[in-house]
């Protein structure tokens, strides 16, 4: 099944929702990454929430950056979106491994850890993004994304992630749905979703017998009346290139560029969204150096 994100209104218009499947993104970014079960639990559920974060941006340039730092093995987590829910992201340690749980379940949240924040970074194509930022409150990921939309947006909020890896590692089911109250809708409206949320059921437990993204959504919003409005594919997409790697480095200063070139003899840069490796040569790099002075020349001309 193709990853895509479904939209929906449900609730007399008072309740809007997504719903994704990104299972086939969630494997890319294990394959790219080479992450262990736990690893590529977290950076999946990530992925899947700043999908859906990305989708409800109305600038079709904009984009959107969860960061995740909790203090636990797995270090710091990025990942971003643009408008239409395409993703890259990476995190620190792919390769941080913890004890199952007494349930059998990957500790997530271990992984993560609850000592520091969770970030939502969006670039409407302003001078400066909106940024907001509020602590993390268990490293799970959903819980933590719905506990920010309500701190920081003051926006009820449900949302539910799910990675299931199976024994060799490889991605069998990943995705979610975030569901949210819209101005002026009754406050039992929360109980109600809360209440068809815990009959659901796990994310992947739908995923794995059969559901959709449509599914999900029907299971989350029961009693509610969902309509879906919209749906659409997403993908795994990294919009790196040696043109872009190539300004960087000449941002760097010439200064800069003329001790690489001398004391490494060449540069190999890699991408830390999809693992694309650039090589410069000294050659390359000097070249770099010289341009970078011409423009500096005339940049104080004058």
């Amino acid at each position: 099944m193709a990853d895509k994100i479904v939209k929906a209104i449900a609730g007399d218009g008072y309740v809007k929702a997504i719903a994704i499947t990104s299972t086939e993104l969630t494997e890319r970014a294990r394959k790219i990454h080479n992450t262990t079960p736990l690893a590529t639990a977290a950076l999946g559920r990530a992925l899947a929430a700043v999908s859906m974060l990305g989708s409800m941006l109305k600038e079709e340039a904009g984009s959107v950056t969860l960061r995740i730092n909790g203090g636990g093995p797995l270090g710091t987590i990025l990942t971003v979106s643009d408008s239409g829910g395409n993703v890259r992201g990476y995190l620190q340690n792919p390769d941080a491994e913890l004890p199952l749980k007494r349930n059998g379940k990957l500790d997530v949240g271990g992984g993560v850890g609850t000592d520091g924040s969770v970030t939502i970074s969006r670039d409407l194509g302003l001078k400066e993004p909106y940024v907001g930022s509020v602590p993390l409150v268990s490293g799970e990921i959903a819980e933590d994304v719905a506990a920010y939309f309500a701190e920081s947006e003051q926006t009820p909020t449900v949302c539910a992630l799910g990675v299931l890896v199976d024994v060799d590692h490889h991605v069998l089911a990943a995705g979610g749905y975030l569901i949210q109250l819209l101005p002026g809708a009754e406050e039992d409206l929360i109980d109600t979703i809360e209440q068809a949320v815990r009959e659901a059921g796990p994310v992947t437990s739908i995923l794995t017998n059969g559901g959709s993204a449509e599914t999900l959504l029907e299971r989350a919003l029961a009693g509610l009346n969902p309509e879906i409005l919209e749906s659409f594919p997403m993908e795994y997409r990294c919009y790196c290139t040696r043109d872009r790697v190539t300004r960087a480095l000449i941002s760097m200063g010439r200064q800069e560029l003329y001790d690489l070139a001398e004391e490494q003899g060449g540069a190999e840069l890699t991408c830390q969204f999809c693992d694309r490796v650039y090589d410069y040569t000294k050659e390359e790099i000097l070249g770099l150096a010289d341009s970078a002075r011409l423009k500096s020349r005339r940049n104080e001309a004058p």
